[in-house]
């Protein structure tokens, strides 16, 4: 992709605002309280946020010394003004390195932390952005759900780690769902509800409603953290009580796999191909189970699963590793 269409797709990502949803510090809290031990002597980098209202920055700035952090950096598109939203009119793109505390004081004081200029304009995948990145230990950030699949593409190309928030959808995504599949990307503990948004979303056809204090709010109940890194929570089993039984769960008329429906009601002697639904990646341990894939990636005929010539929802197959080996 050649600069000037990419600088144009984020652009007009941008100017839409559709993609502008800003994650309140109390979601940055609850996820990233599990990962305290992936930071000690790391650098992160924010590579989709203005460090001057960001509340990544300031998660990670005010816990710098607390997760032993060694350098936070953060870049964004290019914003003139200091507000939650870029207006993306400014010719000057900004970043900034903070490597912790020097007076003492356990803050982040303005003077330990210098606004930089940037030569272009902030896109995650400009030159100076990726010279930035492959400084980088762990990246930890939102960034436009549009540009979904090539932020993560991104990532996988340069080896790193990250957390990283998105829509849920994302997990149908071919290329998302086959690095969900070969293990190399799984999701994360909790789900962000409700993200701040610009003000002309109550003038569109979104969900977004207006508190007392005036501030807008959009509800994204599908939201999630996607991450690689390694957590507790993609070891801890599903607990398997029922029983296989032919009435209870049948086949698919198009497919060689048995139907279920709720995720609790996997049946625990089951060792053949299982259609279960998508929330299935929520609860994944790749110790208990493997994934076979999902309806496209089978080229399963019609597109879905079928059962008595009723089209069923959308579907992931998977196996119980251990029946299989036994």
């Amino acid at each position: 992709m050649t600069k000037k269409v990419q600088n144009k797709s984020l652009g007009k990502a941008r100017n839409s605002k559709q993609d502008e949803f800003y994650t309140q510090l109390s979601d940055i809290e609850r996820e990233l309280r599990h990962y305290k031990n992936h930071f000690k002597g790391k650098a992160v980098y924010c590579n989709c946020d203005d460090p001057r209202i960001s509340n990544f920055f300031h998660y990670f700035s005010y816990n710098f010394e607390k997760l032993s952090l060694k350098k936070i950096t953060t870049t964004c598109y290019k914003n003139q003004n200091i507000d939650l939203f870029s207006q993306n009119d400014s010719e000057q793109a900004i970043y900034l390195e903070y490597d912790g505390d020097r007076n003492g004081n356990s803050v982040p004081d303005s003077k330990e932390i210098d606004i930089k200029p940037l030569k272009g304009d902030g896109d995650f995948r400009s030159k100076e952005s990726i010279e930035l990145l492959e400084q980088a230990d762990i990246v930890v950030t939102n960034p436009p759900f549009s540009l979904f699949r090539e932020y993560v593409a991104q990532l996988i190309e340069y080896d790193k780690k990250f957390l990283i928030i998105g829509n849920q959808n994302a997990i149908a995504y071919k290329g998302i769902f086959s690095l969900m599949k070969e293990n190399k990307v799984w999701l994360g503990y909790t789900h962000p509800e409700k993200f701040i948004v610009p003000d002309d979303y109550e003038q569109r056809e979104y969900r977004s409603w207006r508190d007392e204090n005036g501030v807008n709010w959009r509800s994204l109940g599908n939201a999630c953290w996607f991450t690689n890194l390694d957590i507790s929570k993609r070891h801890e089993e599903i607990i398997l009580y029922k029983l296989y039984n032919p009435d209870e769960y049948p086949k698919y008329d198009n497919y060689d796999a048995i139907n279920v429906d709720k995720i609790k009601e996997i049946p625990m002697d089951y060792d053949g191909l299982m259609g279960v639904p998508v929330t299935f990646m929520d609860k994944y341990n790749p110790d208990q189970f493997e994934i076979i894939g999902n309806e496209y990636d089978l080229n399963i005929d019609k597109g879905r699963g079928y059962i008595k010539g009723k089209r069923m929802y959308s579907r992931i197959f998977i196996k119980n590793k251990r029946l299989s080996k036994a």
